[in-house]
């Protein structure tokens, strides 16, 4: 690990961003497809919430297998899964192939998501873990800088088959570095069990640990705003506002720029400041921001900078609460670390799935339902972090 931590955390990285990276780069392609299916945007928007159902759900079964088998092994079947499947979605002639495909495309995915964070917890505890968790946020911060950009260019040239094309050429050298660079950081505990009942147990007790539930949550609840956003955007920003593809990739990149510099000054915060500090007043930051979407949604007052304004700096205030919201989640956590990781991917995608399940269902032609949804989880997010607040200050003059 020490001879090679630069090499193994840029692994890392790549092993987080593989999903982000699956879900940005085919977003400027909405409209390419729906044509070439003779379907709709809203139809081909099912096959993002499918892809977050499919790391939600995946993102469980990947936990118990990641402590019982080390986290090597388990992680070589997801990349290959991932592999598979991304080639699979060159060849489908249908929108509802595509979204079936990019279900089991994402279970694969979800593999590097629960191993990486697993892996974090192997090596690092406290406030180094929550500056490492900046690090591979940096990684999956340039992903959406990168992917819709890199999208946008290959549909100038090629057509949007190409882009399925560069995630299995991706996904397929990020399994060779995991083969071959990346070494186990845990062998696994052959006494742990894989029987329903066990595992079931081993998730409650980590569900019902008031540590974990709590900030898993708060970053959840913050993190649906953004995949509500991620839903939407396509739409919004180039059927509503007429950008072009290119300059739908230069907006999406200016706006994930937040979330470079914020989880880089997190690192540089955390030396001064505790992790619950600096994640409750990034909470009040983004309900600011929900809030002046929701007030000028309501006195009609919202065009495109506002929007790309206003979302950038709710993508700021995130890259604030995750990387710390998750280290204090996953710190109770050493033995089951790979189930710790799981259940918080789980709630993560499966809130994301919801959020970006409600703004397609809603669609009316409007940025209304992404501005309600991101207004909406900031608000709720920073309510469970108050009342956590409240419930640790109680234990204390108790």
């Amino acid at each position: 690990m020490k001879q090679n931590k630069k090499v193994i955390l840029l692994i890392l990285g790549l092993l987080s961003a593989i999903g982000p990276f699956s879900i940005d780069m085919y977003l400027p392609a909405f409209d390419t497809i729906a044509v070439d299916f003779n379907s709709n945007i809203e139809k081909v928007q099912l096959s993002l919430t499918s892809f977050f159902i499919g790391i939600a759900i995946g993102q469980l079964i990947y936990g118990p297998l990641l402590d019982k088998y080390g986290r090597k092994k388990p992680l070589i079947v997801g990349l290959c899964i991932y592999v598979i499947t991304s080639i699979l979605c060159v060849f489908t002639r249908d929108v509802d192939s595509l979204i079936i495909l990019r279900f089991i495309q994402a279970l694969g995915s979800c593999a590097g998501m629960v191993a990486s964070r697993a892996m974090v917890q192997d090596y690092y505890q406290g406030k180094e873990a929550a500056r490492v968790f900046s690090l591979l946020m940096l990684v999956i911060a340039i992903s959406p800088i990168l992917a819709p950009s890199a999208g946008a260019f290959l549909l100038d040239y090629f057509d949007w088959h190409y882009i399925f094309i560069a995630l299995f050429s991706i996904g397929f050298a990020i399994l060779l570095l995991t083969i071959f660079i990346l070494p186990e950081s845990y062998v696994g505990n052959k006494q742990f069990s894989l029987a329903p009942k066990f595992i079931t147990t081993q998730y409650f007790q980590v569900f019902t640990n008031k540590t974990f539930i709590f900030y898993c949550l708060i970053a959840s609840t913050a993190s649906a705003g953004l995949y509500a956003y991620l839903a939407g955007s396509s739409f919004v920003l180039q059927e509503l506002y007429g950008l072009s593809k290119k300059e739908y990739g230069i907006a999406f990149a200016f706006v994930a720029s937040a979330l470079i510099l914020s989880t880089q000054l997190n690192r540089i915060f955390l030396k001064r400041w505790s992790m619950q500090d600096i994640c409750i007043v990034a909470n009040f930051g983004q309900v600011v921001v929900g809030l002046l979407m929701l007030i000028l949604l309501w006195t009609n007052n919202i065009n495109l900078p506002v929007i790309l304004g206003l979302t950038f700096g709710y993508l700021m205030c995130q890259g604030f609460i995750f990387p710390n919201a998750s280290a204090m989640a996953m710190e109770p956590f050493k033995i089951s670390a790979g189930t710790a990781s799981a259940l918080l991917g789980f709630l993560q995608m499966g809130l994301g799935a919801l959020s970006s399940g409600l703004v397609s269902l809603f669609h009316n032609n409007t940025p209304q339902p992404i501005l309600i949804a991101m207004g909406s989880c900031a608000i709720l997010s920073l309510t469970l972090h108050i009342i956590k607040r409240k419930s640790k200050q109680k234990e204390a003059y108790s």
